[in-house]
């Protein structure tokens, strides 16, 4: 849709019409398949890269635009790690795990008084990343960490830890990793009678989908999730821009859709401002603008690092 709405523009630059066209790649949320993907998208020497979903698939990659030189802006991968390597490729347009870990931990020990968590991870990057955040902040705060657990990001049965859980007698339960993990750990609670745990995880856990992963588990009432941008109703345009997003496909609309959406605008707005398509002219640009250009009619990116 971003696509769309900028070729609608008849935008030229570097004093020529330009039309933008998509080529995708799916890295099947696998590191392996992303750095494959993205040395595919280097090969065939794109303008630039919107991605990756996961930062397990999306902190491999970044080093291999960054070998080429194309710069990929993510609206999705979250992990601190990603920007540590200081690629002047890499880009992200929402806040990180330590905003998103630090935040829940904040309001699990300020805003409820929860003293017990158990914490459950998935082993990936982002799933590690943001569980190790949310344990340090809420043991700054005098929680206390009953038991950890880990999983894998394939996983549907998760009985076992969380009876080894719940034997611990936790307030809460934080999880580090995405929805079709928690859609069946939240019904899985539910048999275990844990149906007064507060159960905590980040943006892979914030989604619609979540409810139906569950099967209407009485254990939603109890979730707490972060996700690490302005809700649609607060960005600038957003309610009018989902209604269009839900006209053109229906059903479809995710946390990440708008982000995905302003992060393709960003690397057109970085060719505008430099006057060239060419990763090498526009990149080293991006830092030092200029010149401040009309925002595009879509939800405005909050957080960049």
């Amino acid at each position: 849709m971003a696509i769309e709405d900028l070729n609608a523009q008849n935008i030229s630059i570097g004093g020529k019409k330009v039309r933008f066209e998509i080529q995708a790649e799916d890295d099947a949320a696998d590191p392996k398949q992303g750095t494959a993907a993205a040395q595919k998208l280097c090969d065939a020497k794109v303008a630039g890269v919107v991605g990756h979903l996961n930062s397990g698939t999306t902190i491999p990659a970044s080093k291999v635009y960054n070998d080429c030189g194309i710069p990929h802006v993510t609206g999705a991968a979250t992990n601190p790690n990603l920007t540590k390597p200081g690629y002047k490729t890499t880009y992200r347009i929402i806040a990180n795990d330590n905003a998103l870990g630090a935040a829940l931990a904040l309001y699990a020990t300020d805003k409820l008084k929860l003293k017990n968590i158990a914490i459950i991870d998935d082993r990936t990057a982002y799933g590690q990343g943001v569980a190790e955040v949310f344990k340090k902040t809420a043991q700054s705060k005098g929680a206390k960490i009953v038991d950890e657990q880990f999983t894998n990001d394939k996983a549907t049965d998760f009985m076992a830890i969380l009876t080894a859980i719940k034997a611990k007698n936790p307030d809460a339960v934080f999880y580090g990793g995405m929805d079709p993990q928690a859609g069946p750990m939240l019904r899985q609670m539910e048999q275990l009678g844990m149906t007064k745990v507060k159960y905590f995880g980040g943006d892979g856990i914030c989604t619609a989908e979540i409810a139906k992963l569950s099967a209407g588990a009485k254990t939603l009432e109890n979730v707490v999730c972060a996700e690490g941008g302005a809700s649609l109703a607060r960005m600038p345009g957003g309610n009018a821009w989902k209604s269009k997003y839900d006209g053109k496909y229906p059903n479809q609309f995710q946390v990440y859709s708008p982000y995905t959406y302003d992060a393709t605008f960003v690397l057109v707005d970085a060719m505008k401002r430099a006057n060239s398509v060419d990763p090498k002219v526009y990149t080293p640009n991006w830092p030092r603008p200029t010149s401040r250009v009309s925002p595009p009619p879509s939800p405005s990116s909050r957080t960049a690092s």
